[in-house]
């Protein structure tokens, strides 16, 4: 018997044979004779041949629609190979059947699927996701209040952090002296390994490498098909030029550079006047940051992203002194115990200094009567003794200021002048540290006017 008339003959089993069939796969569409009063479909290519058939599993198309839709996108991930779209018919009977239509090409290598996100041309801009990126520690050895490896971790993918120690930092200067001390590379040691563990506890963990950045930064770039370099900008001669020559490495590697400012209590950014046009001494820089708002802190990360598989990077081990080619017997006292036992480096010490110097400040009430001396703390070598963490960048400025101005007030306005001592030399600093203005600039005076 015809087939044809068979259909004709039990509609309605016909009608249970196609819903079957799309049901086993709802992209095979069915081609009935001109005769049905049904929409019409054609198919130019099956997409069963190019992606994955778990690609596939969607719900049947016409419950996906409350309302008939004249032209609507199907969701799948499908998308991206090319532009499908459902079109009703106009001489359609009945409005519950759609035809589709695909502009799918026959060749989907014209249109293939990325191997990562796209990024739009603005890298500043947040939308953008970066497949992989590369935070290099320096002077900032920290989670909280790090602009940088925030900014990184929420712009990225994945995140290598890395810390190299430059062999150019060690041995003898040409005086004669050691460019880094035993005491000083201890402390760093234990700042490094002190940030290795808030990272790993984060979900992360720290690349430590000894060699030169420029050269140590562009084979780990290479190696995890890294995006972009963040890290926090320096203010010294020497440590401009390393950053001149990461630059002038990555560009080759078409890999992007990205300074952050934040071993400052004020930002540069904030400053009143071009940093050009900074006061030459400590009196007018700071009548002209008199009122200045300090920035807010940043949160520490509660979880950080992985990383990047590619590569299978090896973490690698923190040096002891004598890999820096340092005698550790320089670093012991007479008795042979560690020296300077009580600096030990690292976020964690660097906290617990801040509290115990916070609680120090609201024990002690103000002494004596002389103006400025009024919010002076007093005890031993009069000092809070948190510059070592300061410098390496365990703890910033702003969080600093920022605990105390919570916990004391007897000791705010004291350290409120320090921390802006601080803060001039820096800026000066950075200022001074361009090669072509050191001839024209008139030379910086900090005691001049230090008491206007």
């Amino acid at each position: 018997m015809d087939p044809n008339s068979q259909i004709a003959e039990n509609p309605e089993s016909s009608e249970e044979q196609q819903q079957q069939q799309q049901q086993q796969n709802p992209l095979a569409l069915l081609l009935p004779s001109s005769s049905s009063p049904f929409a019409t479909a054609s198919l130019s290519l099956s997409l069963a041949s190019i992606l994955p058939t778990h690609f596939f599993q969607q719900p049947k198309v016409a419950t996906l629609f409350s309302s008939q839709p004249t032209k609507a996108k199907i969701p799948t991930q499908a998308s991206s190979l090319a532009h499908l779209s459902l079109s009703a018919s106009a001489n359609v009977a009945t409005p519950s059947k759609l035809s589709f239509k695909s502009t799918i090409s026959a060749n989907p290598l014209q249109n293939p699927l990325t191997l990562g996100p796209r990024r739009p041309l603005d890298p500043n801009n947040g939308a953008g996701i970066r497949r992989a990126s590369i935070v290099w520690f320096r002077n900032d050895l920290r989670v909280h209040d790090n602009e940088c490896l925030n900014s990184a971790n929420n712009e990225s993918m994945s995140v290598l952090p890395v810390y190299c120690f430059d062999p150019r930092d060690y041995g003898k200067s040409s005086s004669g002296f050691d460019k880094t001390g035993p005491f000083r590379a201890q402390f760093l040691v234990e700042s490094v390994s002190d940030l290795r563990k808030n990272l790993q506890a984060r979900g992360s963990d720290l690349v430590v490498r000894i060699g030169k950045p420029e050269t140590v930064l562009v084979e780990l770039a290479k190696t995890i098909g890294a995006d972009a370099i963040y890290a926090h900008g320096e203010v010294s001669h020497d440590e401009v030029k390393s950053e001149e020559r990461i630059e002038s490495a990555m560009k080759d590697e078409n890999v992007e550079v990205k300074y952050f400012w934040g071993s400052t209590l004020y930002h540069m950014e904030d400053l009143p006047f071009k940093l050009e046009d900074m006061p030459t001494n400590y009196g007018g820089f700071r009548e002209k940051v008199k009122g200045l708002e300090v920035r807010k802190t940043i949160e520490a990360l509660e979880q950080m992203k992985g990383m990047p598989s590619r590569g299978d990077v090896e973490p690698g081990d923190v040096p002891s002194l004598m890999d820096l080619g340092l005698n550790p017997s320089a670093s012991m006292a007479q008795d042979g115990k560690p020296g300077a036992a009580s600096m030990v480096g690292g976020e964690a010490e660097a906290v617990e200094r801040l509290k115990k110097f916070a609680a120090e400040c609201q024990a002690q009430p103000p002494k004596g009567s002389k103006e400025g001396s009024q919010n002076s703390i007093y005890g031993a070598n009069f000092s809070c003794k948190i510059s070592p963490w300061l410098a390496m960048g365990c703890l910033s400025p702003r969080s600093m200021f920022d605990e105390l101005k919570k916990t004391a007030s007897s000791g705010t306005n004291w350290l409120m002048f320090e921390l802006l001592w601080r803060d001039f030399f820096r800026f000066v600093t950075k200022k001074y540290s361009a090669g072509k203005k050191q001839l024209d600039a008139a030379p910086a005076t900090a005691c001049t006017g230090a008491l206007a």
